[in-house]
């Protein structure tokens, strides 16, 4: 085998190595997979001892083939903070929280585009879109700004203005979508062949799986590679989910680490939970925990985060993982999420919604019984909360809704 290929997450098919297009014709994901052999001769426990803390120090296990091709901001090597006091309230062995709010564009995105902006410097692109929440565009903007590469980024009008405005500082060109984060998505597809766009949209190459991937390895090395029994995670389009999964089953394979994997639980906010909604489908409504008391039909559709994604790329497998590892997926309010903000506030950790809300998931697990006292549990806090401060946007950003209007502002 080369040293890296691709390998189908459904039907197992392996196919070589490419930079777009991560669908199988069986319809899984095609994500990277290594020949964990020639990883080895270099990947030790006793060389990482020995390397700069970032998450390049996992170099081996990111599809790179040259150190020139990587485009770097000092991304990876976040605190993991323990909160002793938190233990004893809620009767749990051991509770962390990561600090993805620290990685240099504010969020967790920071990992992914990190290893996307270098595969497509490495491929040699030159323009790159993305739709986005807010984190990804502003992610993109700066990574590709940093790499010569032009970006483009189109956002929801009702997201964040903070991160709307961020992007044309890092040279993005931006817009705002009258719509959700698949009515810019649909944008991109329209104009992908006519601009040159590459579209590293979640699930659309395979750089940003393997930098969220990351985190799980870092992880693993921070605990002295032994896993959580619980990952509390906000999910979205779900990359930072299937990058960890991936991240412990290469740990496993290489012998780094034993035993069971982590429980992994999906926090979603009520009105868009698509990943809820899908495991109290697929399990009879017995493995899923939806605090929401609005029917379906009648629920709001929350404000703009991460986690508002209302068609992941691949929701099948993300199931999958939940399954596979016991875990659970659940769904909390708006009010739990900043009632959360204001006790992560309370501990000096500025924590974004989608952060927040894994905290509030964590007292509804508690309360339910579902975490036992024998657990050790990692929340994720993928941003920092001043990204979310509301303020006007800039009225020189254009707001569209189809491809044919971008392509008139960019005339004018």
């Amino acid at each position: 085998m080369k040293q890296w290929e691709l390998q189908c997450s459904r039907c197992s098919a392996k196919l070589p190595f490419r930079y777009q297009d991560m669908k199988c014709t069986c319809g899984g994901t095609l994500l990277v997979s290594y020949d964990l052999n020639h990883v080895a001769q270099t990947f030790t426990k006793a060389s990482l001892g020995q390397r700069y803390p970032s998450m390049w120090r996992y170099h081996e296990l990111l599809p790179i083939h040259d150190p020139a091709h990587i485009v770097s901001l000092g991304e990876g090597w976040t605190p993991l903070l323990r909160l002793p006091d938190w233990e004893s309230k809620l009767s749990l062995k051991r509770l962390w929280i990561k600090r993805e709010e620290q990685n240099p564009t504010g969020s967790f995105k920071s990992r992914g585009f990190s290893v996307a902006v270098s595969l497509l410097k490495q491929a040699g692109a030159t323009k790159a879109a993305v739709p986005s929440n807010g984190n990804a565009a502003s992610a993109l903007a700066a990574y590709a700004g940093r790499a010569g590469i032009q970006a483009f980024v189109f956002i929801p009008m009702d997201c964040p203005s903070l991160i709307v405005d961020e992007c044309p500082m890092y040279g993005a060109t931006t817009v705002l979508v009258d719509g959700f984060i698949h009515d810019a998505a649909a944008i991109i597809e329209s104009g992908r062949k006519d601009q040159g766009w590459v579209n590293v949209g979640t699930l659309k190459e395979p750089g940003r799986v393997e930098g969220k991937k990351t985190m799980g390895l870092e992880l693993a090395e921070q605990l002295d590679w032994t896993l959580p029994d619980v990952i509390i995670y906000p999910t979205g389009g779900g990359s930072g989910i299937i990058g960890m999964w991936k991240a412990f089953l290469e740990l496993k394979t290489l012998g780094f680490i034993s035993g069971d994997m982590p429980r992994f639980v999906c926090v979603q906010e009520e009105g868009c939970q698509p990943i809820v909604d899908g495991l109290m489908h697929s399990l009879g409504g017995t493995s899923a925990i939806n605090t929401a008391s609005t029917p379906v039909e009648e629920r709001i559709i929350p404000n703009p985060t991460g986690m508002r994604v209302p068609n992941p790329p691949d929701l099948e497998l993300l199931l999958s993982i939940i399954k596979q590892s016991g875990g659970t997926a659940i769904a909390v309010s708006k009010e739990q999420i900043a009632q959360a903000t204001h006790s992560l506030g309370s501990e000096g950790i500025s924590s974004s919604p989608e952060g927040a809300a894994t905290w509030a998931a964590m007292l509804v697990l508690s309360d339910r019984g579902w975490l036992r006292p024998t657990d050790s549990v990692v929340l994720f806090n993928t941003s920092h909360a001043m990204k979310y401060a509301k303020l006007g946007a800039s009225a020189a950003i254009p707001i569209i809704r189809t491809y044919d209007e971008f392509m008139l502002y960019r005339s004018i």
